[in-house]
This record gives structure tokens, sequence and C-alpha cells, in this order.
């Protein structure tokens, strides 16, 4: 019996059901026309649309249409033979079975996450991310990354104290000793911001976990997922945007696009999490509360910051 699963408003997959929980859920009005849906057979997820009409006959949207008869062609009768014949040829081998089995299992959707297979949708408005939106999930980021950056290197400064005080060598050169620390320090939270930024932007999150916080997206310029290399493009020409003290990210404001230094140079572009899919109309323009929560307590922590050193600086005046 066939197997159906569909994907929620949230990405999240259900399955596999039976074709009368599938009406069922019709009926109830959680299977909308665009939903994405997948059975066996299909190599791809699909809107409810185009399938609802083989278990509903009055789905209440309109189906895809059938495809035209094709006309008789010499040349296509000769290509469909052969590629019948390549077709018999590989189910007979032993080794293709395991594989068109594995590709036709209901079980091998669930394989992929629904990001990966999702088709990139054009032709809907695209909302592109401003500044205070992505400020918002850098700060989300940073704080991520400087967690995992001290907790390492203290584990890292213990363990390398522990070998100092085993070995008299350590002690006796002391200045090689700070040289290697202070290069270590820099080697990991290099190796930690690259791991975490190219790991995360080519996932099938499309985004790393600051970005997922406030609802966006990296893509390149088609909206399709980055790859590895593009992700380690952007990452590395996001040194660019600091050796300009900054001035690469405010171009978002800018430029075409909303894009900085980095994006431009990387052919990328920070988007809202609905963009180019089949549901463009949950894509959001507003900063989103989880936007406005972060960047006021930044802003609250900047002030903070900036009241302390101020502090510290009159303090020698006022102990006159």
């Amino acid at each position: 019996m066939t197997q159906w699963y569909y994907s929620d408003a949230d990405r999240n997959r259900h399955g596999p059901l039976e074709a009368d929980t599938m009406i069922d859920l019709h009926r109830r009005g959680e299977l909308g026309a665009e939903t994405l849906v997948w059975r066996d057979g299909l190599t791809q997820w699909r809107p409810w649309r185009e399938l609802a009409g083989e278990l509903i006959a009055s789905p209440g949207f309109a189906a895809a249409a059938a495809p035209a008869p094709a006309t008789a062609d010499p040349v296509a009768a000769a290509v469909s033979a052969r590629l019948d014949a390549a077709e018999h040829a590989a189910q007979a081998s032993p080794q293709a079975a395991p594989a068109a089995a594995d590709r036709d299992s209901p079980y091998a959707a669930p394989r992929a996450g629904v990001d990966e297979i999702a088709e990139v949708v054009h032709g809907h408005e695209v909302v592109h991310v401003g500044f205070w939106k992505r400020m918002a999930a850098y700060l989300i980021d940073s704080m991520l990354i400087g967690i995992a950056y001290y907790a390492v290197s203290m584990f890292m400064t213990v363990f390398v104290l522990a070998i100092g005080m085993a070995s008299a060598s350590w002690m006796s050169k002391p200045e090689v000793a700070m040289a290697l620390m202070i290069g270590g320090v820099y080697l990991l939270m290099g190796a930690l911001s690259l791991a975490y930024y190219v790991g995360f932007e080519s996932s099938s999150m499309q985004a790393t976990l600051g970005k997922r916080a406030v609802g966006i997206k990296t893509v390149d310029l088609d909206g399709r997922r980055l790859t590895r290399g593009r992700a380690f493009g952007r990452w590395l020409a996001s040194w660019l945007s600091y050796a300009t003290l900054g001035v690469g990210y405010l171009m978002i404001a800018f430029t075409d696009r909303k894009r900085g230094l980095h994006d431009l140079v990387a052919k990328t572009q920070v988007v809202d999490r609905w963009a180019y899919t089949a549901q463009p109309d949950l894509q959001r323009r507003d900063l989103g509360p989880v936007a406005i929560v972060v960047l006021v307590l930044g802003g609250l922590m900047w002030l903070l910051t900036i009241g302390l050193v101020a502090a510290l600086a009159l303090l020698p005046t006022l102990m006159r």
C-alpha cells in the first residue's frame, strides 16, 4: 500500500501515512494546495494540489493539468526503445536492484530533509534582509562561538599548563611557550568560526543558528543552497569587511539586494527563510520579536561596556 508523507508550515516531516489519513487531513484543512507531499515513486516533493486528485475526486482546487498526448515520432520511438532496453538491463543486474529498491522505498524520502529536496521556486517576491536583522543574527552567532571558544580554550590552557609543569624545557623558554599559546588562541578562534559558518550555511538549514533564530537564510544569487566551496569563500571574504573597519557590513544598507562586501565577493544574498519556496507569503519584512529582543540586549550591553570604560578612565582623577 502506498505510504504518504507531508511537510507542515515549519518544515517538519509527517509520515508514513495511509491514504485515508491524507484524505482526513485534507478535509480538516491541514493540507493546503501548496503543502509539500511525497509518496513512493516520486523523485522529489510536490505540492499537494498536483497529487490530491489521486485520492480525492474534487479536492477543492485545480489539479495539475494532464500532459498532452505525445505525437508519433520515429526518432523518439527509437530513443524510447533504447531507454527501455537499458532499464531492463539495469533490472537484470544484481547490483542495480538494491539501489532501485532504495529509490522506490517510501522510507527513502525521510533520509533527506525537506530543505534538501524542495525545489527553488522563482516568480515570487523575495524579501531581502537588512542590516539590523542581520546584526541580531550576528550577535547570537558571536555569543555561541564565544562560548565554544572559551570552553575549548580553558581546556587547552589547563592541558598546556599541565604539560609545562611536567616538562622543565617549557619553563626554560617562556617566550616560546607564550608565542605558541597566542598563536593557538588565534588559530582556535579561526577554526571554530570557519567550521561554524561554513558548516551551517552549506547545510540543509542554509543558515547559522543565529540566522535561523531570526528567520533568515543565506543563498546564492539564484536562491540555491550554498556549496561548501561558496560558503568557505563567503567566510573568507568576511575578513574583508573586518579589514575595512566595518564598512563592508554597512554596505548592506546601500547595495542592491542589501548585500555586504563579502556577499558581493562570494555572489551570495541573505533573504527571508521562506524566500524561493512554495510558501513565499510567510516572508516577513519586520524585525520580528527575536531580533528586537537581541538588539535591545545588545544595545544595553554596549552602553554598559561604554560606562565601565568611562568609569575606569575617570577613576584616577576621582581618587586624587
